[in-house]
């Protein structure tokens, strides 16, 4: 048979990859839900990986009732402060902001992000939201983190949007109204065995050759001038190097997103899943964490926006029920 050639390896549907704009992430899209008005999103740390033993609840899977073992992601989610409201309105190319609603008492380290007086200049009264019900197509929350909760060595806090959804406008107002300069957790807008979107930036791995980058075959020893790079760009017409050549370039950084990412569990005490020394390049979870199945992108310390699932999920809806985690095993009393 003769010798099958790629010009390329990779998925082209990420090109072109550059440096994710921002390292919070990017949500371009919020899921339509039902029932009442709801937050659609919260905000959380990587921290690291452990492993926990499930009693598996899939009808379908071979080993359904037993214990199984999962690879298991730990996110530090401390609480988010809601410090304004933003209403959206249809302009002529999508949504349009056109007023803001803040608390009055908002953290003082978000001036570290936000002049004062700009706050000032934007802030309207809540009746505001009342009477342009007409012309509000949307709502969002402006969450602030508290990183000084968390396991980072950082007090700059990060703000970013989530969607407020379910509901009539006039709901999602009232709704808003409740929850503008109050603490929200992660408790409160999602549950043990719901599955979750996660958007964050992957690791960043700098510039790198074809070879890395595409997983292009390494050349023979008597290749001209190079072996890590491909052999030829091109013919000379068209007198450009296309898009199907694997070239050099940046690796990493990139903005993804994980689809259905199960939560096996949401508690209050990190130190129930804290290791005796500590995560490694983390350190110790003060308080609310997630544990998530498998594994999610970026570093430890990344910072990883969730968000209602987007798509059908086949998992139960009741949470899987935990035997062990390997925390509990470091920390026996066998164990010195």
């Amino acid at each position: 048979m003769p010798r099958v050639r790629w010009p390329k390896r990779g998925s082209l549907s990420y090109s072109p990859r550059k440096r994710a704009k921002t390292i919070k992430g990017r949500i371009d899209y919020w899921p339509e839900v039902s029932g009442p008005p709801q937050l659609l999103g919260f905000i959380g740390y990587k921290v690291g990986m452990t492993h926990v033993f499930v009693i598996n609840d899939r009808e379908r899977s071979p080993d359904f009732g037993k214990e199984v073992m999962y690879a298991a992601s730990v996110i530090d989610a401390p609480p988010l402060i809601i410090g304004g409201i933003r209403a959206y309105e249809d302009g002529e190319d999508g949504l349009k902001a056109f007023t803001e609603v803040w608390a009055e008492k908002i953290p003082e380290n978000i001036k570290k992000r936000i002049e004062s007086s700009a706050l000032k200049s934007k802030s309207k009264k809540t009746g505001d939201l009342v009477a342009f019900k007409d012309r509000i197509k949307e709502l969002r929350a402006i969450a602030i983190t508290q990183p000084n909760l968390s396991g980072l060595p950082k007090k700059k806090p990060e703000i970013v949007e989530i969607k407020i959804g379910g509901g009539a406008i006039e709901d999602q107002i009232n709704y808003s109204n409740s929850l503008l300069g109050k603490q929200i957790k992660a408790s409160d807008v999602f549950k043990p065995g719901e599955p979750i979107d996660i958007v964050g930036v992957t690791k960043g791995k700098g510039f790198q050759g074809p070879v890395k980058r595409w997983g292009v075959r390494i050349l023979q020893n008597k290749a001209r001038k190079t072996k890590r790079g491909v052999a030829t760009t091109g013919p000379w017409h068209p007198a450009r190097v296309m898009p199907g050549v694997p070239r050099a370039g940046q690796m990493g950084f990139h903005s993804r997103t994980e689809f259905n990412k199960r939560i096996l569990f949401i508690g209050e005490d990190g130190s129930k899943v804290t290791p005796p020394e500590g995560f490694q390049n983390y350190g110790l979870v003060k308080g609310d964490y997630l544990i998530i199945k498998g594994s999610v992108m970026g570093p430890a310390k990344r910072i990883l926006r969730f968000r209602k699932t987007v798509r059908r999920s086949r998992y139960p809806e009741a949470p899987p029920k935990i035997t062990f985690t390997y925390s509990e095993y470091l920390k026996s009393p066998g164990r010195s």
